[in-house]
C-alpha cells in the first residue's frame, strides 16, 4: 500500500516540476536600447556595513543609457557605519541619492516603508530592487528594464547565492529551486512568490495599487505588492530565465540566521491561495515518504525514491545551465537532506509561533 502511495505522490510532484519547467523557459520580447525607460534602483539597508560598499560598486558599474539611469540607497536607521559608508562612497557620484526613511507610509514597517519613502522620491518610470547583500552584474539593470514591453508591469529575475561548502551550497541550491518554481508558475499566470533582492515593477503599476500605503503589513512584502498588482488582472508578470539578469547575494552565515529566514518565508507563504498551498502539501507529502521509505523498503520503494532525487536533479541542472552556473553533486546531496527536512519541519514552526526576527526587529 506504501509503494502505490509513495509512487502516487511523485508521480504529481513529477508533473508538477514538469510544468514549472516549462513555465521558468518561456521567452518574452525585449526592448531595443534606445527604448529602454527611465530606471530608479532602490536598496534598503539596515546594518549592513559589511555588505553595503561592494553592493553600491557593483551598482555603480551598471552599464544604462546615460540620464536615464537613478540609484537611492536607503539608510534605514541603521545602528552601525552604514551611512557613514554610503556617504562616503556616494559623494562624488550624482548618479545615487542616499534616503532616510522619517516618514512612516500606510501600515507597512521596516524594509517595505524603507522602499516606500525611496519609491515617493523617485524619477523612473521602473523600479529595480536589490539587496544590500548582493551584488549585481554591469547588464542587470538594463537588461530586466529590457523586458517592459506593453502592459507588462512586473519583471523577476533570478538570484544565486556565493557557495563555497555545503552549508552555503545548499543554501544556493534552494534559492534557485524556489525562484524557477516561482518563475514557472507566473510565467503560466498564477503567480505564486517573488523575492526583493531581485525584482522590478512598473511606477504606474504600483501608483494604481495605492503602493505600500495601500497594503496591510507582512514580513514578505514583495509578495503582498505582487499580488496586489496581478490582482488588477490589466497586466502581465513574467520572470525571464536570464543569466544577464542574475543576482547574487550571501547566504546564511549560521543555521540561527538560516532558520529564522525559512520562517519569515513560510509566515508569508500563509497568504498563498490554493494553487501554492497544493505545490507546498505535494513537496511535503513527497518528503514525509522519503522519511518514512525506510520502514517500508524495497526495491521499488528505493526506485520511487530515487525518481523523485533525479528529477530534482534535472530540474536544477538545466536552470543552472541555463544560468551559466556550476551544479556541484556534493551541494546537491546537502540539498537534498535540507530539502526533507525543512519541508517537514517549518509547516510545524509556523502554526505554533508566527514570531519573526528580522534586521534587528521583531514582528
Amino acid at each position: 500500500m506504501f509503494e502505490i502511495i509513495f509512487l502516487v505522490v511523485v508521480s504529481v510532484y513529477f508533473i508538477q516540476t514538469i510544468i514549472f519547467s516549462i513555465g521558468a523557459n518561456k521567452k518574452f520580447n525585449k526592448l531595443k536600447e534606445n527604448e529602454l525607460p527611465f530606471a530608479t534602483i532602490i536598496v534598503a539597508a539596515r546594518n549592513e556595513e559589511e555588505n553595503i560598499l561592494e553592493c553600491m560598486k557593483s551598482l555603480n558599474n551598471s552599464i544604462y543609457p546615460e540620464g536615464k539611469l537613478e540609484i537611492i540607497i536607503v539608510d534605514d536607521h541603521s545602528e552601525d557605519n552604514t551611512g557613514k559608508i554610503i556617504d562616503e562612497f556616494i559623494q562624488d557620484k550624482p548618479i545615487f541619492k542616499k534616503v532616510i526613511p522619517h516618514k512612516q507610509i500606510g501600515e507597512v514597517k521596516g524594509k517595505a516603508n524603507a522602499i516606500a519613502n525611496a519609491i515617493e522620491l523617485a524619477k523612473g518610470e521602473v523600479i529595480l530592487t536589490t539587496d544590500a547583500d548582493c551584488t549585481v552584474s554591469p547588464s542587470w539593470a538594463k537588461t530586466i528594464a529590457s523586458y517592459y514591453t506593453k502592459d507588462v508591469a512586473i519583471v523577476c529575475g533570478y538570484t544565486n547565492q556565493t557557495a563555497d561548502g555545503m552549508f552555503t551550497g545548499m543554501q544556493d541550491m534552494d534559492f534557485i529551486y524556489l525562484l524557477t518554481v516561482a518563475g514557472g508558475t507566473m510565467n503560466l499566470g498564477k503567480p505564486l512568490s517573488a523575492i526583493g533582492n531581485n525584482m522590478s515593477y512598473s511606477k504606474k503599476a504600483y501608483d494604481e495599487v495605492g503602493g505600500y500605503a495601500a497594503i496591510p503589513f507582512s514580513v514578505t512584502e514583495d509578495f503582498k505588492l505582487l499580488m496586489a498588482i496581478y490582482n488588477l488582472k490589466k497586466y502581465k508578470l513574467i520572470y525571464p530565465l536570464d543569466k544577464d539578469a542574475l543576482v547574487t547575494s550571501k547566504p546564511c552565515e549560521t543555521p540561527q540566521k538560516l532558520y529564522w529566514q525559512k520562517k519569515r518565508w513560510g509566515v508569508g507563504g500563509l497568504d498563498s491561495d490554493f494553487t501554492g498551498f497544493f505545490v507546498m502539501i505535494t513537496a511535503w507529502l513527497s518528503h514525509f515518504c522519503i522519511l518514512l521509505a525506510p520502514f517500508y523498503f524495497s526495491v521499488n520503494v528505493l526506485l520511487i525514491m530515487l525518481f523523485k532525487i533525479l528529477t530534482d536533479y534535472f530540474f536544477l541542472w538545466s536552470v543552472y545551465k541555463k544560468l551559466n552556473l556550476k551544479i556541484k553533486l556534493t551541494h546537491f546531496i546537502a540539498f537534498e537532506i535540507y530539502f526533507v527536512l525543512y519541508v517537514l519541519v517549518l509547516p510545524v514552526l509556523v502554526v505554533f509561533s508566527r514570531n519573526i526576527k528580522w534586521k534587528g526587529r521583531k514582528f
